[in-house]
Formats: C-alpha cells, structure tokens, sequence
C-alpha cells in the first residue's frame, strides 16, 4: 500500500495514508467511522488500488454491498489479481443474488486463489447454498480436505464452525454440537460464538454474577393495621379539666357559657393520599 502512495504528491500521499489507518483502526468496533474515513480517502486518491480495495471493506462492513462490489471490481482491475474474488461473491449474495454467488464459485478465478481464498469461496458457496434453501447441498459443499485437516490454520475455526451451522439446519444436532466443540478448540482469537452455540445445545444459561440483586418488597403503609377511633357516646360531653386537673366552677356574674368544646380525638392514621404515593420513589427503583 505504502508502495502504490509513493505514485501520489507527498503531502497528499500522507493525507491518504493517515486516512486509511484510521479506517484500519476502525473497521471492527465502528464501522460506520470507518466508512466515513474511507470515503475521504476515495475522494483524494480514487485511482490508487489499495484505497478502492479499503473503500470496499468498509462499504462491505457497513452492508453497502452494491457500492463495495463496485470498488473491489475497480481494484481487481487496476490489480489484475483475483484475492478478492470471494469477498465479490458475497457482495452478490448481500444483494440477494445467491445464484450469482454460486456461479461465481465456478468460475476460473477461484483456482488462480490461494488455499486461504478457496477456504473463503467454499464458505461463500455453502452460504449461497442455504439462502437458496438447498440446506443438505451446504453441508456437501463445506465437507473438504481442509475441513478434515487436524492442523489448526487461520480459517479452520470459521470452516468448522460454518461446517456445524449448517448441520444443525438440517436437524444433525449430535453431529453439531461435536464440530462447534472442534470450532472453540481452534477459535485461539474468539472470532466465532462457538462457546455460545455449545451452551446453547447443552441448555446451559449463564447468569451475570455482577447483577445487582433484586431488594426485598417492604410492607406499604397502607398493609399496616390502622388504629381504631376512639368517639365519645351521642349526647354526652367530654370532661374539660382545668391545668390543675380539677372540675371547672361556674363563677358569679359569669354569663352562662355554651357547651364545652370536645377534647381533641387522636389524630386518625390518614392514608397516603394519591400525591403523596405519586411523589414517594419506588423501593424498586431506589434499592429500598
């Protein structure tokens, strides 16, 4: 990449490089970033092969599949290579075209393709294969040399675990659960979910033992039991008593008074009106 820059003015060419390392840097955890980074570098540079070849993967990761099978087909030609020739493929089966996909697996291309790229066309075709819902014809497409190889290879988890896949869609599942087993063994980076997959089939569940667990319910106000009222007989009047707890006299030239206030009932237990339960916070919500 760096040799197909020097063809550019200096200044650009850094300008172009420090845009392709960011889309490098972003390409898995944000692509749409990457996306964004790559397409500045198309605008500077659209005839530098390497930048056509990094707006395609960043299309691609963003399934922008029509715009990225355009920029791998124009840096195939300024190439002349056929490394990319699978990637293509699966552009085609993201733009619902599987049979175009498969016909592609046909092709003469695929033998110009190391046996890294011929590991990504079988998976490509196995793919096209169950979107055309040929599910038992994508079990016979993956079963190869590379698939029964017990050395470990950069592809071998993916293939074994694409192998697994496709023999649980047509109801193998004892068969599928050994080969997921032989997909973690040889996923040394933790680019599958075959772990995941397994758990899935052994019913295992896993539980967050960062959780927070969930507070005990207290009792609400209004499950306590109330105090009874206490009320005076009808007809009869509450005893008044002076500070010094003596009956009250009537003193000479008094006018005559009207019946003595009642004493004061305890206060009832009011129950929580409904603003007052609208602006208590939820245990729940709180931790209690």
């Amino acid at each position: 990449m760096r040799q197909e820059l020097m063809s550019l003015p200096k200044t650009l060419a850094d300008d172009v490089a420090k845009n392709l390392v960011m889309v490098a840097k972003l390409l898995d955890d944000e692509p749409e970033r990457a996306y964004e980074y790559s397409r500045v570098a198309l605008r500077l540079a659209s005839r530098v092969a390497a930048v056509r070849e990094a707006a395609g993967f960043a299309s691609y990761a963003v399934a922008k599949y029509a715009e990225a099978l355009a920029e791998f087909r124009a840096a195939r030609r300024m190439t002349g290579t056929a490394d990319l020739w699978p990637v293509m493929a699966d552009c085609e089966r993201g733009m619902g075209r599987p049979e175009r996909a498969l016909a592609m697996a046909g092709e003469p291309e695929v033998q110009k393709l190391d046996r890294a790229g011929q590991v990504e066309m079988r998976l490509v075709a196995a793919g096209a294969r169950r979107d055309m819902g040929q599910a038992d014809a994508a079990v016979v497409t993956l079963q190869s040399p590379e698939l029964a190889s017990q050395s470990v290879q950069p592809w071998t988890a993916r293939l074994r675990y694409a192998y697994a896949d496709a023999l649980l869609a047509v109801g193998r599942e004892d068969e599928a659960r050994e080969w997921f087993a032989k997909a973690l063994e040889a996923d040394q980076g933790g680019t599958t979910d075959a772990s995941d997959r397994l758990a899935e089939l052994d019913g295992v569940e896993f539980v967050d033992a960062l959780a927070p667990e969930e507070p005990e319910e207290l009792a609400e106000p209004e499950d306590l039991a109330e105090p009874e009222e206490i009320t005076q007989p009808e007809g009869e009047e509450a005893p008044v008593e002076d500070k010094a707890g003596d009956e009250p006299e009537d003193k000479a030239g008094d006018e005559p008074k009207d019946a003595a206030e009642p004493a004061a009932k305890p206060a009832e237990t009011a129950e929580p009106t409904e603003t007052a339960q609208a602006d208590r916070p939820e245990r729940e919500a709180d931790g209690g």
